[in-house]
């Protein structure tokens, strides 16, 4: 999360309304900025104003309510605070107002009103303060727990970061340094080198229960090997030998097939030509005839 702007009003000692731009130059330009003055002269406010926008309480006075509010400058009946603030899902506006009856110092507090909206396009996202609540704890990704002992750390409590164990400062620099990630790739290496641990201490556990051939036992196998190898040759030798055998055999009876097609047509040639030899002594005897009758008709004729 990164604050943009940061507008109140009426707010401790700091009376009337008062407005911070962190996009100006003064303050991006150096990279870096210090709020300093003597005491008192509204400092922590600043920090208020923004858990106040933010979380509805402030880290010296905890939840404002309609029974107490120590925060709005005294005689005066109404006060607000608004950050605007972006995050990796876009820019947003956090409105927080509160007010006395008709804004008089004297008047009876009123309802909280919170708000919370999209920047680009003003869409009101939440405008309950449980809502409210939910929806900056899911934008920022953090409660306000843990927001105050991560980016907005009050007087005094600098010291009780420090002194805090691991586990409870390891999840906010995280948080302030965007490094979860290297977090998870921790985590699933560990998961992973367990799962490979398991596997070999598995793999070891079946090597131990095998038993080492000896150097005769080796010879032994090594021999029988040979022999089946050997074994193997002859085998494949002999099935080489019946393949060619089989196809000769296949060979063979193609012929023995193509052999008595051919005595079938050569029986049927031999009864064609037997039938055309008898026709052909009919034609050589029906020539004679007619050649008789050719000189019987000139005989005639004389």
């Amino acid at each position: 999360m990164k604050i943009l702007k940061l507008r109140f009003k009426n707010l401790n000692s700091l009376a009337s309304e008062w407005e911070i731009d962190f996009t100006d130059p003064e303050f991006t330009d150096s990279g870096i900025f210090a709020i300093t003055g003597p005491t008192g002269v509204g400092k922590t406010t600043l920090l208020d104003a923004i858990c106040l926008s933010l979380y509805g309480q402030t880290p010296r006075l905890g939840r404002i309510t309609v029974s107490q509010n120590d925060v709005m400058s005294k005689n005066y009946g109404d006060c607000f605070s608004e950050v605007v603030f972006e995050t990796r899902k876009g820019i947003y506006r956090s409105h927080w107002y509160q007010q006395r009856a008709r804004k008089s110092p004297q008047g009876k507090l009123q309802g909280v009103k919170w708000e919370v909206a999209k920047v680009d396009t003003g869409e009101i996202l939440a405008a309950k303060i449980k809502d409210c609540e939910m929806l900056i704890e899911e934008l920022s990704g953090m409660n306000f727990a843990r927001f105050t002992r991560s980016m907005m750390l009050a007087q005094g409590d600098f010291a009780a970061f420090l002194k805090s164990s691991a586990n409870e400062r390891a999840p906010i620099l995280e948080q302030i340094t965007g490094t979860a990630i290297y977090s998870d790739i921790s985590r699933k290496v560990h998961e992973r080198n367990s799962i490979e641990k398991k596997k070999l201490d598995d793999i070891n556990i079946q090597l131990e229960g095998l038993e080492l051939l000896s150097d005769d036992e080796v010879k032994e196998l090594r021999a029988e090997k040979n022999e089946l190898q050997k074994v193997q040759s002859a085998v494949q030798k002999r099935l080489d030998e019946l393949t060619t055998q089989k196809n000769k055999f296949i060979q063979l009876e193609a012929g023995r097939v193509e052999r008595s097609k051919l005595d079938d047509v050569f029986k049927l040639y031999e009864s064609k030509k037997k039938e055309a030899e008898e026709k052909l002594k009919v034609l050589e005897k029906a020539e004679k005839t007619l050649h008789l009758n050719g000189s019987n008709s000139e005989l005639q004729t004389m």
